[in-house]
């Protein structure tokens, strides 16, 4: 199992460490092992579907079944019970037909073009070689004190907890999230490490900077899930100016794919422009590969691509997953061919450098008028037009003419909201004229705040969705 072994060791060697802190609640590493060892024997399905929130409770429960070898699946706790019972019984269903031999340790659960996420299955040997490889990457130690302020049920939140117990640090989670009570956590438990989502950094640094919290003793800040703006990178500059600021660029599929330290762009670098130094990113490419890791740009038919074109994102890692339980719709983790090439339809390109450079995914990919349109590239291409720190966001929504029409949203920075569009639009305009006339957004919404999944990643199908109800949370501003 990917930490068992860890978790007795620290137990013995350090029982009064603290494993994980919750709240009100702390458990050392002999607390929860003692917990461990006093859950009820596994019955014959073979898999724990944990349905607990974010606490001490669920942590007992995942590393429990780790412990008696069962397949753990975590729950959301916050989705409609309809969602929760569809996902229980096609777990329970997936567990009566596999067969007698080494089980996954966990059925993930990735987001997907239907309703229910996809199940993914993950044996414990992926976690434990990617847990060698990031503790020595980020330098993790047992003194490491990370806070994790999204929900458990979030692969990339899970990851930190498994990672934590690995290395004998101590893992801090909120029951309920909020920009005080992260910044709480972090004083209240000398919390030196942030893994977290872009979203979520935003929030908590304009509330730490606003209330004149301290973030001097952050010694390292991680984020996925999205590209990191240059506004919030310089003001977690600000606010912890003694932590390595770092990004990777992954899937739940795939695990870590890329990764690099980032830094603020000098004031004399044009908008838009991307730069390296010492393997440090600010904008355009994702990072370099993670150690472990073999990249390469790929076709549909698994053949490589010419240096410098666009292809498939295509890896070769230990960290990658088995398949899937259910949902496999085709548009995400596959193989690509048998020579041990996997994506997950991420379109990109790898620069002289070897920094790769994300275009799309094929997914969120637009067909408008029969020319395939990539969102990432065009919110590039507007970007670099904008100065101000605003968040865009391009979306395809139905067109009964063209299939799909291109549409851009543009979520202010906070100092400009209120007059944004007035000095926004003409720049967004100005950009837009330098693309393809196909790729150039028909419309442009102004937005109220930005569209979010529960684990506070920006979310194009909820955006689509707003604009096509007319919510007033995205307002037509052309």
């Amino acid at each position: 199992m990917p930490f068992k072994d860890q978790l007795k060791q620290w137990a013995t060697q350090r029982p009064d460490h603290p494993a994980v802190i919750a709240g009100a609640q702390s458990m050392s590493y002999s607390q929860l092992l003692a917990s461990l060892q006093s859950q009820p024997q596994p019955g014959r399905q073979g898999i724990s579907v944990i349905n607990e929130p974010t606490g001490a409770e669920l942590v007992v429960q995942f590393c429990a079944a780790v412990f008696q070898g069962r397949t753990a699946m975590v729950l959301d706790a916050g989705w409609p019970q309809t969602h929760q019972h569809q996902l229980r019984e096609l777990a329970l269903t997936w567990a009566g037909h596999i067969g007698s031999g080494e089980r996954p340790f966990l059925l993930g659960l990735s987001s997907g073009t239907s309703n229910i996420p996809k199940g993914f299955l993950r044996n414990a040997a992926s976690w434990r070689e990617s847990f060698e490889e990031s503790s020595r990457y980020f330098c993790l130690s047992d003194s490491t004190r990370t806070l994790a302020p999204g929900p458990l049920s979030a692969s990339m939140n899970l990851y930190a907890l498994g990672e934590s117990l690995f290395t004998g640090g101590t893992l801090v989670v909120l029951p309920q999230f909020s920009a005080d009570a992260a910044i709480e956590a972090i004083t209240d438990h000398a919390v030196n490490r942030l893994v977290l989502v872009p979203a979520v950094l935003d929030i908590i640094v304009r509330r730490a900077l606003a209330t004149g919290a301290d973030g001097g003793m952050l010694q390292h800040i991680l984020c996925a899930g999205s590209a990191l703006s240059q506004e919030v990178i310089e003001l977690a500059r600000t606010w912890a100016p003694n932590a390595r600021v770092q990004q990777y660029y992954g899937a739940a599929e795939l695990g870590f794919v890329t990764a690099s330290p980032v830094q603020a762009l000098e004031a004399t670098q044009p908008p838009g422009t991307s730069s390296t130094d010492g393997g440090a990113v600010t904008s355009g490419g994702v990072g370099l590969p993670f150690p472990g890791v073999q990249l390469s740009i790929r076709g549909e038919d698994g053949g490589e691509v010419p240096a410098g074109e666009e292809g498939l994102v295509s890896v070769k890692s230990p960290y990658i997953a088995q398949g899937y339980a259910w949902g496999d719709d085709g548009l995400a983790f596959r193989a690509l061919g048998d020579n041990g090439w996997h994506t997950v339809h991420d379109r990109g390109s790898i620069d002289p450098e070897g920094f790769l450079h994300l275009a799309g995914r094929a997914s969120d990919m637009i067909i408008t008028a029969g020319n395939n349109v990539y969102p990432h590239a065009v919110e590039q291409a507007l970007r670099s037009g904008v100065d101000s720190g605003a968040q865009i966001l391009v979306v395809g929504i139905p067109d009964t003419v063209r299939g799909q029409r291109v549409v851009a949203a543009f979520y202010p920075a906070r100092q400009a909201q209120g007059h944004a569009s007035a000095g926004i639009l003409p720049s967004l305009r100005a950009a837009a004229a330098s693309l393809p006339a196909s790729h150039r957004p028909l419309h442009f919404y102004e937005l109220g705040e930005l569209p979010l999944t529960g684990s506070a990643k920006i979310s194009r199908v909820r955006l689509a969705q707003w604009i096509v109800e007319g919510d007033p949370r995205a307002r037509r501003r052309t």
